[in-house]
């Protein structure tokens, strides 16, 4: 195909020594005597090469490139020029011209000029099919798709990012954190991970939660951006909505997982729905569940799942310490307050402010840190220990305990308007008993953990091993499966554990009991218990840990039945 080119030129003499040398070699060329003719050609025409006289009628030949530009052609512009010097060149390479030749127009240099040009065009063409192919593909994606540099300027973003994200091609060239839509802001904290790491992030199932799609799930991956030069120069990020996946397993009940938590069964789904119910919702949450069912791993879900995410979770275990450990440690205290306290100490209140502080074993408080509690619940405020000063925070308490608290409200040890402030909303956690189709799922979670912790690669445990684990009544729930399986990996030398691994408890139980329960989960049957204890030479603790029952209904059940103690 035969090169176009252009001659802008005032003087009839030069465009038809232009015409001649050319289409001598075959080009195919164009002329125009001023500027007007010359825009209209360009209108009309892709030319390959462009020659401009600086000097013409009206406007000028810099007038013509300025154009050019202005229009984003392609097209190499070569400058004619007259009176060459070194103004006259500077300012038109400075305005984006290719080259500049000077009258008279010598052949060869014509020539050359032109070879160099359209070599350029070449290279710039190839670069354009390049970009518009890449701009192609980038715009065709369904995922949004996000480019900073290391400062976090925006250097290219997709349009799938509209949708997604609510970001525009008018944010390019924007530093990222500006534009932050009043989601949670994950994305940020992973471009900036990954700028400083140079290693990629990826966060699944992530609740965005931008105002345009309040209910929106994706997941997000970062990674590090390089040049041409292998150099690193920053990032990019990928964002897939699975807001439709996630409502699609929502609604097929299908969840097996939910942040740490394990479990598919229909209990668990409940809690899994309860905990995106209540993530966002700034009101107190009671946990209850026997030790051992995961309450720890529900107040984590509901902090990171919910807009206090960014800040801390502090996490507090109210029976471990003495009445006056724990208000210092909850409420913090001035130097000389109390013998020891030989300098000021920011309580766990103060720290987990903008966050969510969680208060394990809440039962277990004494009536002056009840009254404490009651105060920062209801008025947000509290003083350290020895100081007159009232300190404000802005903390979402979640509690939790493994008693019964409205037993004791009616026995006068917990305080009756503490609890209600406590349980605005409850999570009841199931024991691992009534949930026995999740064990299986559990084993294998625990298995994948430990073969990490201990370096071994053990596929799973035996047929027995399965029938005791579905069997046994798990008083200590989750907790105590976890520490059974960890005590069978330290024995376990083979590619699966046998009975023989297990814990005492778990080897010696071997009976297997005909159902005890009816369909509402209690014990119709008095021959059951009178079995049970019989099996266990009377002792009701065992006989209760072998109904998987606790030692308080056993009595119970005694009573009710009339079943001698003795």
């Amino acid at each position: 195909m035969k090169a176009k080119i252009l001659i802008i030129d005032d003087e009839e003499g030069i465009r038809f020594t232009f015409k001649r040398f050319l289409t001598h070699r075959d080009y195919d060329v164009s002329a125009a005597r001023d500027f007007d003719e010359a825009l209209q050609c360009i209108s009309e025409t892709d030319f390959d090469v462009v020659f401009a006289d600086i000097i013409l009628r009206g406007k000028t030949g810099i007038d013509v490139l300025r154009e050019i530009k202005q229009k984003r052609l392609n097209c190499p512009v070569i400058m004619i020029t007259g009176y060459p010097n070194i103004e006259t060149a500077s300012e038109a390479i400075r305005l984006g011209a290719f080259d500049y030749i000077p009258k008279p127009i010598q052949k060869e240099a014509l020539f050359h000029t032109i070879d160099v040009a359209l070599q350029h065009k070449a290279v710039i063409d190839e670069k354009e099919r390049f970009r518009s192919n890449l701009e192609a593909i980038f715009s065709s994606v369904k995922d949004a798709i996000i480019t900073v540099d290391k400062d976090l300027n925006v250097l290219e973003i997709n349009q799938a990012a509209r949708n997604i994200c609510g970001l525009t091609r008018d944010s390019i060239g924007s530093e990222f954190s500006a534009l932050q839509t009043g989601c949670k802001g994950k994305c940020l904290e992973a471009l900036i991970e990954t700028i400083n790491a140079k290693q990629s992030v990826e966060i699944n199932r992530l609740e965005c939660q931008s105002k345009s799609r309040p209910e929106q799930v994706v997941t997000l991956t970062t990674s590090p951006l390089l040049n041409r030069h292998a150099v690193f120069s920053g990032a990019i990020m990928v964002v897939k909505d699975e807001t439709r996946l996630t409502d699609l397993e929502r609604e097929l009940k299908d969840r097996q997982q939910f942040h740490k938590i394990i479990g598919k069964s229909k209990k668990m789904q409940e809690v899994y729905s309860l905990i995106e119910l209540l993530s966002d919702v700034e009101t107190t949450v009671l946990i209850t569940g026997e030790s051992g069912t995961g309450k720890e791993l529900v107040a984590e879900a509901l902090h990171y799942k919910g807009n206090r995410s960014r800040n801390s979770i502090v996490k507090v275990n109210c029976s471990a310490l003495s009445e006056n450990l724990l208000e210092s440690e909850l409420f913090g205290h001035v130097r000389g307050s109390f013998t020891g306290a030989i300098k000021d100490k920011i309580g766990r209140f103060q720290t987990a402010d903008g966050g969510t502080i969680f208060l394990d074993e809440i039962s277990d408080i004494s009536p002056k840190i009840q009254i404490e509690l009651l105060r920062i619940l209801q008025e947000k405020e509290f003083e350290r220990v020895g100081d007159s000063t009232t300190v404000k925070v802005d903390v979402r308490v979640i509690a939790a305990t493994n008693q019964d608290l409205s037993r004791k409200v009616r026995s006068g040890e917990f305080r009756e308007d503490l609890y209600y402030r406590l349980n605005v909303m409850k999570i009841d956690l199931p024991p691992l008993r009534e949930r026995r189709e999740d064990i299986p799922l559990l084993t294998e979670h625990f298995i994948r953990k430990f073969n990490a912790k201990f370096g071994k690669e053990i596929n799973g445990v035996s047929a027995d091993v399965q029938k005791i684990f579905m069997d046994y009544p798990w008083q200590g729930n989750v907790r105590e499966l976890e520490h059974s399986l960890e005590h069978a990996f330290i024995l376990c030398r083979q590619s699966a554990i046998t009975v023989e691994h297990l814990p005492s408890e778990l080897k010696s139980f071997t009976v297997k009991e005909e159902p005890a329960f009816d369909n509402d989960g209690n014990i119709d049957d008095p021959q059951i218990i009178i079995n049970a204890l019989e099996k266990t030479s009377g002792n009701k603790s065992k006989a209760a840990h072998l109904l998987g029952i606790s030692r308080r209904s056993i009595y119970r059940k005694m009573k009710e039945f009339k079943i001698d103690q003795d």
